[in-house]
C-alpha cells in the first residue's frame, strides 16, 4: 500500500507539518503541498447545461497524483475551526471531479482508499478541533473512503507541538499503523 500526504499549511516547518512528519517518518511516501499548487475556487456549474468547465489550473495535477495511492493523509492547521482554506478549496473541487468524464468512478476509486487527518490547533483544539474531524467524516463518508483515524495536536508558537506529548504518542501510534499497513 502506499500513502500521500496532502499538507494544507501554508507555513514551512509549521506544527502541523511537525506531526505530520511524525506520523510518517521513516515510511515511503508522496507528499503534496498544496501552498506550491495554484487550485482556483469551484464554479458551480453542476445544475447548467454546459456543465462543469476546465479551470486551467493545478488541480488536475494533485488529482492525478492522489489517485494512485492506497492511504491518504490529510494535514492541515485548524483555522476557525475547520481545515485550511487551500484544503477546503481542493476538496470543493471534487464536486467537479465527480462529474469529469475524465475520472470516470472518481468516487469508486476515492472509495477504496483509507484516509488519515493530522490537525494542530492553539485554542483547546482537542474539543475545538471536532467539529473539523466531523468535517472530515462527512466527507469521507459521502466518497466512501475508510477514516481510519486522526490525531489533533496543541500548538499556536514554531516548535509548540514537541511540547504535546499525547499527541506525539497518538501520532507515533498512526505510524504504527501505517507500518504494518505499507508491508
Amino acid at each position: 500500500m502506499s500513502i500521500a500526504v496532502i499538507y494544507g499549511g501554508t507555513r514551512p516547518n509549521s506544527n502541523t507539518e511537525m506531526l505530520t512528519e511524525h506520523v510518517i517518518q521513516d515510511l515511503e511516501t508522496e507528499r503534496i503541498f498544496l501552498k506550491d499548487y495554484h487550485i482556483k475556487p469551484i464554479i458551480d456549474m453542476r445544475h447548467s447545461t454546459e456543465g462543469f468547465q476546465d479551470r486551467k489550473d493545478d488541480y488536475n495535477s494533485i488529482i492525478d497524483r492522489i489517485l494512485p495511492h492506497d492511504i491518504l493523509i490529510f494535514s492541515t492547521p485548524i483555522y476557525w475551526y475547520s481545515m485550511s482554506g487551500i484544503m477546503k478549496n481542493f476538496i470543493d473541487r471534487w464536486s467537479q471531479t465527480l462529474r469529469d468524464e475524465n475520472y470516470p468512478n472518481f468516487k469508486a476509486k476515492m472509495a477504496l482508499k483509507k484516509a488519515f487527518v493530522v490537525g494542530v490547533g492553539g485554542d483547546d483544539p482537542l474539543i475545538k478541533g471536532l467539529p473539523m474531524i466531523q468535517q472530515f467524516k462527512f466527507i469521507f463518508n459521502f466518497m466512501g473512503i475508510n477514516f481510519a483515524g486522526y490525531v489533533i495536536g496543541n500548538g499556536n508558537k514554531p516548535d509548540d507541538i514537541l511540547q504535546d506529548k499525547n499527541a506525539l504518542f497518538t501520532a507515533s501510534q498512526i505510524h504504527n499503523e501505517l507500518q504494518l499497513l505499507t508491508k
